[in-house]
């Protein structure tokens, strides 16, 4: 899939989609959701915050 079909299919411009790629930009929890949709993951595996390898306790 490219960028602009992304971009297409959850309402945002082929740019903002490359500054979420290249971490330039935080996308809203509202696109992030659309972006784990899209590709039918959890929002988890799209897209993680601060350090992923510090234990949860």
């Amino acid at each position: 899939m490219t960028q602009q079909q992304l971009a297409d299919r959850i309402g945002v411009t082929r740019q903002t989609v490359n500054a979420i790629e290249l971490g330039k930009y935080s996308p809203s929890l509202e696109v992030a959701f659309q972006i784990a949709d899209v590709f039918g993951v959890p929002l988890d595996e799209v897209f993680q915050y601060g350090n992923s390898t510090r234990s949860r306790t």
